[in-house]
């Protein structure tokens, strides 16, 4: 396996995907894993790695080491993401594991670490690709949400990406991505010959975990008029939503609400973020353990996001624990919830608020059982990493 993000611990979203998948195939496989630490916090859960490895090859991630290298794709011609994760001891490490395990199938997480199976020989047509989303399109959507150099520059990633990754796709054995819409949206993009190699396997959700009756925190005391956003706050997609959420929608709610309350809830959170804690009823957590119950005991949770690809994690963990959400048709992909209680997508700033007021009015209930029962039916881990092991066995087989 070669995922660009150590897959542990699982406390964001794609690290919440790969663990996932790790777990599943190391019960039935030999796993030889080549990661990335890109969080120096992390570097002290690398031996946890061998509860699901027969080997493992970590390399520290210098960011601003890995910006320069990226910005050599200006004299290549590639998109930034390809050179940003080169590296190569990590190379050498997987060309010789290669060897020595006569390796039979290779899954990469992330359509970057698919450099590291290019040049060795026929190990790409062996290899299942995981881009979990289309991020080329996602750079395109950066780009509309800029001017200027910015503009031009996620422009140019967007259509540099956009061709690796439909070369990717082309010369691998099949293509996986986290929804049936990401996977169609991929789909458009290649000839014929290839889309037949391209599948959605959605996220999970640990309804386990994610269940409002286990999530108790008494210390924590949060007023009844309040509501949640959750995620890692140096994601630019969450500070965007955020900002725009706070600057568009929230300032009307406080005016019917003053009492309300908006938690922001997540890691690392920016300058942007932290500006914001404080004033006008919005919390800046940072940080914490647990998220659960900031989701338990808030009224209803928000995800009103401007810019997405895939399924959001924030999304099946707040239905997981019954709680109503409101969220954007963006947020909204890939959870076609089958009840529209508790359950609203709402683009419009004015109609947001008015949704989250009926709520804090009183208008609504506060826990949905039909939401969990939705994650539980439709966003399994089991179910779907499972997927991924019949295109393993498909692979052996030919």
């Amino acid at each position: 396996m070669l995922i660009h993000r150590i897959p542990y611990p699982p406390n964001k979203g794609d690290k919440i995907r790969s663990f996932n998948m790790l777990k599943a195939l190391s019960s039935h496989y030999e796993v030889h894993l080549a990661t990335f630490i890109d969080d120096p916090s992390d570097e002290q859960y690398k031996d946890e790695l061998s509860n699901w490895c027969a080997s493992f090859k970590t390399i520290k991630q210098n960011k601003s080491w890995s910006k320069i290298k990226g910005l050599l794709g200006f004299l290549t011609n590639q998109a930034i993401t390809i050179p940003y994760y080169s590296d190569h001891n990590l190379s050498a490490w997987v060309k010789q594991k290669v060897q020595d395990e006569n390796i039979q199938r290779c899954l990469v997480f992330s359509g970057a670490m698919a450099q590291y199976v290019e040049p060795l020989n026929d190990m790409l047509a062996k290899t299942i690709v995981d881009f979990v989303d289309v991020d080329s399109d996602k750079w395109a959507q950066y780009a509309r949400n800029k001017t200027g150099i910015k503009s031009w520059f996620y422009n140019r990633e967007a259509r540099l990406l956009a061709k690796y990754e439909c070369y990717i796709a082309e010369k691998s054995f099949a293509s996986c991505f986290v929804s049936d819409d990401e996977a169609l949206m991929f789909r458009s993009m290649l000839p014929n010959s290839t889309r037949s190699k391209v599948f959605g396997i959605r996220n999970g959700v640990d309804t386990e975990y994610f269940d409002e009756e286990t999530a108790v925190n008494n210390a924590l005391i949060i007023n009844k008029k309040s509501i949640a956003f959750t995620g890692a706050m140096d994601y630019w997609a969450n500070v965007n939503a955020v900002v725009w959420f706070v600057e568009n929608v929230w300032l009307q709610i406080i005016e019917h609400h003053p009492d309300a309350v908006f938690y922001v809830v997540g890691s690392k959170p920016s300058a942007e973020i932290l500006k914001l804690d404080g004033l006008n009823n919005v919390v800046v957590t940072g940080r914490v353990e647990d998220v659960r119950p900031y989701i338990a005991k808030t009224a209803l949770s928000v995800a009103p996001l401007q810019i997405a690809r895939g399924i959001q994690n924030k999304v099946l963990e707040a239905l997981s624990m019954s709680k109503p959400i409101v969220l954007t048709s963006m947020a909204a992909e890939g959870v076609k919830s089958e009840s529209q209680e508790g359950y609203w997508i709402e683009d419009s700033p004015d109609n947001m608020a008015t949704r989250i007021s009926q709520t804090l009015n009183g208008d609504f209930a506060l826990c949905f059982p039909n939401n969990r029962q939705y994650v539980q039916e439709h966003f399994s881990w089991e179910t779907e990493m499972s997927k991924f092991r019949d295109l393993i066995e498909q692979g052996v087989q030919q």
